[in-house]
């Protein structure tokens, strides 16, 4: 069974940081792209930053230069350290798995998503 769970999750002032982290299990983690994406009320989820399986990091621009997405092959684990936290980054924030076979064929996994709220 394939397990994404997200920690990390909180309030935080802004200029303030958090770090979040997602657990993945029951994938073959190294096959597959690893990201984190954010929804917040009345919008679609939205990429945030996403790091392929041979360490290629895509940033949205919103987030270029403040945060920071690693990936732990040993632990099964992708981070996102968020630093310089605005207000408008205020969103739950979902762990995401994606593979694309050789065929074209899309297998994506989601997190159960995580609230980090910046406010003063």
């Amino acid at each position: 069974q394939v397990h994404l769970e997200e920690t990390g999750g909180g309030l935080a002032q802004p200029g303030g940081s958090l770090e979040l982290s997602c657990a993945a299990s029951g994938i073959d983690f190294s096959r597959y792209m690893m990201g984190w994406y954010r929804q917040s009320p009345g919008r679609q989820r939205e990429a945030v930053a996403r790091v392929s399986r041979g360490g290629r990091i895509l940033y949205e621009d919103f987030v270029k230069d403040r945060f920071t997405i690693s990936r732990d092959f040993a632990e099964n684990k992708v981070n996102l350290r968020m630093d310089s936290l605005e207000p408008e980054d205020t969103a739950v924030y979902f762990c995401g798995a994606d593979y694309i076979s050789g065929k074209g064929e899309v297998t994506e996994y989601w997190g159960q998503g995580i609230q980090v709220t910046v406010s003063s």
